[in-house]
């Protein structure tokens, strides 16, 4: 163990961790999504060219994405912010019922307030280790929007913008600490569009070509493919436009957005094209016209086993904090404002490794985990969601870490994870995850061993599968 580097680290953090709280907190006060974080990336951007790094905006030609740097040579580490917000998720801060700020406006309910921020803090606790001579390279902080509804590490990782860099590092705010748990599903979501003629239903239904039963009909299609598909593959639709309320006219639209995922990147190109062929079929069979946007996809995780080890070795050293009395009461009343809280748990226990669902079941009931979940590579799962980080990981090695920034058995994408966003429970998650992953960056910047370990079982999973994109050239982020 290098004491050096971890106290380093940590008074690096710990000397600006009011700068980064308050900065974690305006981010939640202005929740952006898609693409237009403005002010997000503004202020993590000058955060980082106040703190010496060369800053590049509109990275890979992606509307608030950046690159910001510092140092030279090698060895690249990189760390991934995240700052988007979620639709609808609007929640007043440390409030235990359901209370918007603003109606139907966006909150932090996945908690990349904190993500960007703790990634941030991180590279500059790295950029000043750099400074003062104790390790040599490049440090990296890589601005990527979009990652809820926009992949944007996906259209980075078409575009080249992760070349060259040999490592990359992130976290998650969650429910509890440890790797974060398991790899993801690849996805991609396409808007399908049928245009057919209207007419008269009663006098001269002849002459229409209805573009809802075109629609209808590819669903149907679709429902008989969820038969011949491996059994991780999950297809999502939404009707979002049927043609209008008048059941005496054939409609002459109709629109669904279908999402489709599955375990492996492979298989997922051909599940696609069936998808896209059910479309295809249903508007030759009502003879109206079908067109399709493809709007975003991304990969499944490559898990590194190497990175996963560092990160929990470092969390282990940097310890898990204290909390107050009132921090944990605002957990307790916010575990206990779940819908279902039983049912959370058994859905967070299912879906973790062995041990560390034993380490949940023993801590039931309490309303904040502050364990160190133990690491478990041979029986992690895979959990049954997508993360544009996936992309990232098939570009260079890649881990992330999780941090109890929620309240016990907490589900993402809830009003709950945005109600705890402001509280000193979440600032304190951050600060952890930003020492966590600084210490590996800096462990993997010192050991030149470990770095070679971590590419080599790299170079070892895409030799099997080489990365292919699931976003087409030509492409361009919808928003």
């Amino acid at each position: 163990m290098n004491h050096s580097h971890r106290d380093a680290v940590a008074a690096s953090i710990d000397s600006r961790a009011g700068e980064f709280t308050r900065l974690s907190d305006a981010i939640w006060d202005h929740p952006e999504v898609n693409f237009h974080e403005d002010f997000s990336a503004a202020a993590l951007r000058g955060c980082l060219e106040e703190n010496g790094f060369a800053v590049t905006e509109n990275t890979g030609g992606l509307p608030n994405a950046f690159r910001a740097e510092y140092g030279s040579g090698k060895p690249v580490i990189a760390f991934l912010c995240e700052y988007d917000a979620l639709s609808s998720l609007s929640q007043k801060a440390g409030c235990a019922v359901r209370e918007p700020v603003t109606p139907g406006a966006p909150g932090h309910g996945c908690g990349h307030n904190l993500l960007g921020v703790g990634a941030m803090a991180a590279a500059i606790a790295v950029k000043d280790l750099i400074a003062s001579g104790a390790l040599t390279g490049t440090v990296v902080c890589l601005g990527c929007p979009a990652e809820e509804t926009g992949s944007a590490k996906a259209f980075m990782a078409r575009d080249h913008v992760f070349d060259g860099i040999d490592a990359m590092l992130t976290w998650h705010p969650w429910d509890y600490n440890g790797i974060w748990p398991g790899g993801s599903l690849a996805n991609v979501k396409m808007i399908f569009r049928f245009k057919g003629q209207s007419a008269h239903a009663a006098s001269s239904p002849h002459l229409g070509r209805s573009a809802l039963d075109a629609l209808e009909l590819m669903n149907v299609g679709v429902q008989f493919l969820r038969e011949h598909v491996p059994d991780d593959t999950r297809i999502h639709y939404a009707i979002t436009d049927a043609g209008g309320a008048s059941p005496n006219v054939v409609q002459n639209r109709a629109e669904a957005v279908y999402l489709v995922r599955s375990q492996r990147l492979a298989d997922l190109e051909g599940i696609k094209q069936r998808v896209i062929d059910c479309a295809r079929g249903a508007a030759i069979m009502t003879g109206t016209q079908m067109e399709m946007e493809f709007v975003k996809g991304c990969s499944n995780i490559l898990p590194n086993t190497v990175l996963d080890e560092t990160l929990i070795e470092s969390m282990q050293e940097i310890g898990v904090p204290a909390y107050t009395q009132e921090e944990l009461a605002l957990a307790k009343s916010l575990h206990d404002a779940l819908e279902s809280p039983e049912a959370t748990l058994a859905k967070i226990t299912r879906l973790c490794a062995s041990r560390t669902r034993e380490e949940i079941l023993a801590h039931q009931g309490e309303p904040l985990y502050t364990f160190i979940a133990p690491y478990c590579p041979s029986d992690t799962p895979i959990i049954p969601v997508s993360t544009d980080v996936g992309d990232a990981s098939w570009c260079a090695p890649t881990s992330q870490v999780a941090c109890a920034a929620w309240a016990a058995d907490t589900p993402a994408h809830s009003w709950q994870a945005v109600a705890i966003g402001k509280s000193g429970v979440a600032h304190k998650a951050m600060l952890l995850a930003a020492k966590t992953i600084a210490l590996t960056g800096a462990k993997l910047m010192a050991d030149g061993d470990l770095l070679t370990r971590a590419q080599r079982e790299f170079s070892g999973r895409i030799a099997k599968q080489p990365y292919l994109c699931p976003i087409p050239e030509g492409v361009r982020p919808a928003y």
